[in-house]
């Protein structure tokens, strides 16, 4: 199977397809709106795309390049939408399809990555260790301190040692260095939506309590009348700035195609 692609970048003449091989362990995968990584011009870092259409065969004479790999997939209603919008309103498909993708992610090199923490753990078997304050090798009160609270919180990072205990940074790294504690990097998954508040975005985006004034009543049901018509008109809504009228033509102009 060949995928034509349509390639992650802001450039005009590469605002069109590109063909390439879809290899036998992705052909059950790919569908048209997957986003992929494939190998484009001299390049020898992989590069982001769009698959937009797909076919048995290839029209190329020279042999053309394997996708190489797989990173989401969009619906078919995503990428017809994006090839509307571009043509719509005159920019490339790659950008158009960018605005479908969840936020954080439409960059192979910016994508949203997950955060890397410093926490601490026991190196030694608790039993080893209370021998050793048993027998006073460990001596410092804030030392038995601070791994009885490591015993019970392990994970914890030594800013929460130290907030949590009143010790310093020294009793932590002097634990380290006699082999009582040690360092384990955990990986945090980041969530771009974490910030979101999504019902409140669906209820302030819900338009069925708004109640419309006499203006705008008078401009929706001369729209409206020409959509059931299925009429194509352009009309001009005026309003000041910050009114939201691009998103609302958007929005008469999706409905009325």
């Amino acid at each position: 199977m060949i995928a034509e692609v349509i390639i992650n970048r802001t450039a005009k003449k590469l605002n069109r397809t590109f063909d390439y091989n879809i290899p036998k362990d992705l052909e059950e995968l790919i569908v048209v709106g997957s986003k992929v990584l494939v190998p484009f011009g001299k390049s020898e870092k992989l590069t982001q795309a769009f698959v937009v259409g797909l076919k048995e065969e290839t029209t190329i004479i020279q042999n053309i390049k394997d996708i190489k790999s797989l990173e989401e997939n969009l619906t078919n209603n995503q990428i017809n939408l994006a090839r509307w919008m571009a043509k719509r309103y005159f920019c490339s498909v790659s950008d158009c399809i960018k605005l479908m993708l969840t936020p954080g992610t439409n960059s192979k090199n910016n994508k949203v990555k997950d955060k890397t923490i410093n926490t601490i753990v026991l190196k030694k078997d608790i039993e080893e260790i209370e021998l050793d304050i048993t027998t006073n090798k460990i001596k410092s009160p804030k030392q038995k301190k601070v791994i009885n609270f490591v015993k019970n919180n392990e994970g914890a990072t030594a800013q929460e040692i130290e907030m949590f205990t009143n010790c310093s940074r020294v009793i932590i790294t002097t634990l380290i260095k006699n082999g009582y504690l040690r360092i384990v990097e955990k990986k945090i998954e980041r969530d771009p939506l974490f910030t979101k508040d999504i019902e409140k975005i669906k209820k302030e985006e819900s338009t069925k309590n708004l109640k419309l004034n006499e203006e705008q009543q008078i401009a929706y049901e001369k729209i409206s009348k020409t959509i059931e018509q299925n009429k194509y008109k352009s009309f001009l809504l005026y309003g000041i700035t910050g009114s939201r009228k691009n998103r609302n033509i958007f929005t008469i102009n999706t409905k009325s195609n």
